[in-house]
Order: structure tokens, then C-alpha cells, then sequence
């Protein structure tokens, strides 16, 4: 997890994320990072824009949320917590495989 969180606060930060600056952000964390690690998440994010990704990652569970109850309106039944999990996890699927 650490890994993607170096290449969120980088890109956060609006600085370019290669091998160099992701290392540079894991030992100012205290992480002894993996050179395998490191390479393959700058490999994996190549071409891949970022914002977009965390805004649909965001966006996914809220409109899920949000259709229940627009079609049920205060009558709904609340969701079962399990199923609230799983979306969940849905919406950042997409976000976790651009981060290896």
C-alpha cells in the first residue's frame, strides 16, 4: 500500500512519478522499498492519468449509493452491510490494478 500511496502524494504534489522520486518518497517514510516493486508500479501507471482514475475510483460507490435511494426514496430498505463492502471494493478495484 505504501507503494501507491509515494505515487498518489507524488502526484498530488504534481512532481513526475519515476523510480527515482517514489524511492525518494519510501526511505522519507522509513520503507526500505523493493527495486522490483518501485519499477513495476512506474511501469504500470505509464499513460495512465491518475485523476481520472481516482475520480471514477470515488465516483463508483457514490452513485451506487445514491440510486436506492433516488428509486426508493425514504421508504428503501437500508443496504445490507455486506453488500455495501463489495461495492465498495468494486469502485477501487480499478484503482488498485493501476497500482500493481
Amino acid at each position: 500500500m505504501e507503494y501507491v500511496y509515494a505515487a498518489m502524494l507524488l502526484h498530488a504534489a504534481e512532481k513526475e512519478i519515476d523510480e527515482k522520486s517514489v524511492k525518494a518518497v519510501l526511505k522519507g517514510a522509513g520503507v526500505d522499498a523493493d527495486d522490483a516493486r518501485v519499477k513495476a508500479l512506474v511501469a504500470s501507471l505509464a499513460g495512465v492519468d491518475i485523476a481520472e482514475a481516482m475520480t471514477q475510483a470515488v465516483a463508483a460507490p457514490a452513485a451506487a449509493a445514491a440510486a436506492p435511494a433516488a428509486a426508493g426514496g425514504a421508504d428503501a430498505p437500508a443496504p445490507v452491510e455486506e453488500e455495501e463492502e463489495e461495492e465498495e471494493e468494486g469502485g477501487f478495484d480499478g484503482l488498485g490494478s493501476l497500482f500493481g
